[in-house]
């Protein structure tokens, strides 16, 4: 009997790829070396996690009695700034840690974040006033972002070929893993009556990090990154490892080297790549506007409000208790998980687009209908209204996780070449903090002066979104990262991986591999 499969693998990795991968039918939890690579993924992966934690820890100390009794309980602008902190400190070293990264590699840059969150995991549960809070979170922006830029890299240009749509769209679903555990040791130190009510979710920031330093050392580096380098043999035996299990005769192994040298090759080899080059042609222009409006979207489609001012969103509606707020806000977090690790799973099922348009289409309306629930609510009071909004919160964040959660990070991922992804990234980060800034500000100073009416404004934006997802974001599933090129520059860009051509292109990687030695 044919075993069923959802999807071909040659429309997930492309036909030359799929040529070459092993037909033995075992899935990969029954193959030692991609278990032993998917569990070192797991590291960078964990990334994402700690900007969760984050957060979700702003939204559950703002509901603790002693948080506020310690900082005089800020509202406003005030509130505004101490969320914001973080964020400027990311925004301010975006474009510092592409060039740490092209520069040091994908694996020192994650180390060097990680140091820099666990200080100021140490200055903010310490801290004896907003000044040394501030410093602590402007310091954890640094250290996140530092972190967060190489960590997509990573599990992209070192995952299995036919798992790196899956494990790449999986890495921002490690939000809301964060996320679990912040809401919830929050609403576990709920009513203690002293500082270790909200000492302790402080210092549980640091988890993370921390697992990721102790296993760090066995991650391998991208092989992208060492051929980059000219450090061929190292990248083929990562591959050969990791990819093909030890068979130096892998055809698999030769194909995605023969590919990797090529593009590199056709990019120079990232030398002579300056910022202007995200916007010197056609395709990278395209690819620019895709990452920089995504990031946008990601920030500005209403979700930031629930991210960081659940509490002030909760007080409209009635739900004004501490126990309440926060353990509504551990439910939803994980709710969003479960729902963003769902979408990954399926992102080489649907593809990106269609996910993209389920995602906004869904997120415009559940919002109207949230706006329109708070509007009622606001004029006629009753409880029926108040759980209605909270309902469309759950519904709107499902939508959301659909396709934000899981692609705005790996879609930007995908569509760059190598020499630019990193810069790509940088960018694409910057503009996401940036937008955090702006919303750090206005969205405390516009809940607290107009409340439910500030959600309208949500709703022309979404109607905005969902035009510019469906005329201009491309589907990428079923080509490799070096093949996607096809889609932005043409077939003339195009990685030439026929089989008439693949003995030239093993010839060239040997000849490197020589020069190198």
């Amino acid at each position: 009997m044919k075993k069923f499969q959802f999807t071909p693998v040659e429309k997930i990795v492309g036909p030359a790829i799929a040529e070459v991968l092993p037909k033995d039918g075992k899935p990969w939890y029954k193959t030692r070396h991609l278990i032993q690579l998917n569990l070192l993924l797991l590291i960078p992966l964990i990334s994402s996690a700690t900007g969760g934690y984050d957060g979700s820890l702003m939204n559950g100390l703002q509901s603790l009695d002693e948080w506020k009794n310690k900082y005089g309980d800020p509202t406003g602008t005030w509130l505004g700034f101490i969320n914001a902190a973080q964020n400027i400190g990311a925004a301010a070293v975006a474009f510092f840690s592409g060039w740490l990264v092209d520069r040091f590699g994908r694996k020192i840059s994650l180390g060097i974040g990680l140091v820099l969150i666990l200080i100021a995991t140490a200055i903010q549960s310490c801290a004896i006033d907003i000044g040394q809070l501030i410093a602590a979170r402007f310091i954890l922006g640094i250290g996140g972002l530092i972190a967060a830029q190489p960590s997509p890299m990573l599990i992209a240009e070192l995952a299995y070929p036919a798992h790196r749509g899956k494990v790449t769209a999986l890495y921002n679903t490690f939000y809301y893993l964060g996320a679990i555990l912040a809401s919830w040791a929050c609403y576990g130190t709920n009513g203690r009556g002293d500082d270790w009510g909200w000492r302790v979710p402080t210092l549980l920031q640091a988890g993370y990090p921390l697992i990721q330093i102790i296993f760090l050392y066995w991650v391998p580096e991208s092989p992208r990154w060492l051929v980059s380098k000219n450090r061929i043999s190292e990248a083929r035996d990562i591959l050969v490892k990791y990819h093909a299990g030890g068979d130096e005769n892998s055809a698999l192994v030769d194909v995605e080297m023969s590919e990797i040298v090529e593009a590199l090759d056709v990019e120079n080899e990232s030398k002579a790549v300056q910022w202007r080059d995200l916007f010197s042609t056609p395709g990278n222009r395209k690819r620019t506007y895709i990452s920089v409006t995504l990031a946008v979207s990601a920030q500005w489609c209403g979700n930031a409000i629930i991210s960081y001012y659940f509490t002030l969103v909760l007080n409209t509606i009635g739900i004004t208790s501490s126990s309440e707020q926060t353990l509504i806000n551990g439910l939803l977090q994980i709710f969003n998980f479960i729902a963003a690790v769902f979408a990954a799973l399926v992102v080489d099922l649907f593809g990106r687009r269609p996910l993209f348009l389920w995602s906004t289409s869904g997120m415009l309306v559940s919002y109207v209908i949230w706006t329109a629930l708070s509007a009622i609510f606001n004029e006629r009071g009753g409880k029926s209204y108040g759980r209605g909004v909270l309902a469309f919160i759950f519904i709107f964040f499902f939508h959301y996780d659909v396709a934000f959660t899981p692609l705005v990070v790996s879609y930007p991922t995908e569509i760059y070449p190598y020499h630019l992804r990193a810069k790509g990234l940088s960018l694409s980060f910057f503009v996401t903090y940036g937008a955090l800034i702006i919303g750090s500000f206005c969205n405390s100073i516009a809940m607290t002066a107009i409340g439910w009416k500030y959600y309208i404004l949500f709703c022309c934006l979404l109607v905005v979104i969902v035009i510019n997802v469906y005329f201009c974001y491309p589907e990428t599933k079923g080509h490799s990262l070096e093949e996607i090129a096809e889609i932005f520059d043409g077939p003339s860009r195009a990685i030439d991986i026929e089989r008439n051509d693949e003995k030239q292109s093993i010839e060239h990687v040997e000849f490197n591999e020589t020069a190198s030695t």
